[in-house]
């Protein structure tokens, strides 16, 4: 799960016999995940995960802000509804939010519910299903129509990324409905689409042009432009009123 940096852990959390049962599962599944349980039921967590879990006393919402903080990934075994009231008042933004996902006590969906693209929630919850035989449910238009994320492009490779947050909007949006985007790549692994954003099977988008360089191409077609370089963006035509969004690639990966 590259997604998820490793130094920071993965909170399983468990309220019902049947959510522990399962939470036992999650963690053999997770390395370094920890099973985070009532301390009522402390002799069913540590059976579910020995030696891997944490039996709290008090309320479970007191637990939250040391999780929001500590950790990379949190996956609640219990309602949507219970979750999204619990984390409501320690939400901050997608850059530090950790991924959250939500797991039903049958382990039959696998739900993100913050952070898909940059925390990591839609791989997780794409890792889970692949453990216990459940479905994803995903809900980020990109992943659902298996086109470009553009906030994920070549995260997997190391690029790093260079855009205004109403450009990564605007680029995204144009992405997603269709419009032309102009992608330059200029350097990096030009097999990046495989796997781009855990995995893309079909064909690149028809909206995306894809280009070897910037010269003679003209910008006004496109409402966004997407560059991968290796070097100081090249002066762009006046007038040009597109998105942009630009890719670094790191020597190491040429």
């Amino acid at each position: 799960m590259p997604t998820i940096p490793p130094e920071r852990p993965l909170a399983v959390l468990a309220i019902t016999r049947a959510g522990i049962a399962l939470a036992g599962a999650v963690v053999k599944a997770l390395p370094g995940a920890r099973l985070y349980a009532p301390q009522a039921m402390g002799d069913l967590a540590e059976a579910a995960a020995p030696g891997a879990c944490t039996c709290y006393s008090g309320p479970l919402r007191e637990l939250i802000p040391r999780l929001f903080a500590d950790c990379g990934g949190i996956v609640a075994i219990f309602s949507v509804g219970a979750l999204v009231r619990l984390i409501a008042p320690h939400l901050r933004d997608k850059h530090q939010d950790p991924a959250v996902v939500v797991l039903d006590e049958a382990g039959r969906f696998a739900i993100p519910v913050l952070s898909g693209h940059l925390g990591g929630a839609n791989a997780l919850a794409g890792r889970l299903a692949a453990a216990l035989g459940a479905t994803p449910v995903l809900t980020t238009a990109s992943d659902v129509r298996q086109t470009l994320a553009v906030d994920l492009l070549g995260r997997e490779l190391g690029w790093t990324l260079e855009a205004s947050a109403n450009d990564l909007l605007r680029a995204s949006s144009a992405v997603v409905n269709d419009e032309p985007v102009a992608l330059v790549q200029e350097a990096g692994s030009r097999d990046w689409w495989p796997g781009h954003a855990n995995g893309r099977a079909g064909p690149l988008p028809a909206n995306l042009h894809c280009f070897s360089s910037l010269d003679a191409l003209d910008l006004g077609h496109y409402r966004a432009l997407l560059w991968i370089g290796d070097r100081p963006l090249p002066p762009l035509p006046e007038g040009f009123s597109g998105a942009l969004v630009i890719y670094r690639v790191p020597e190491a990966s040429q």
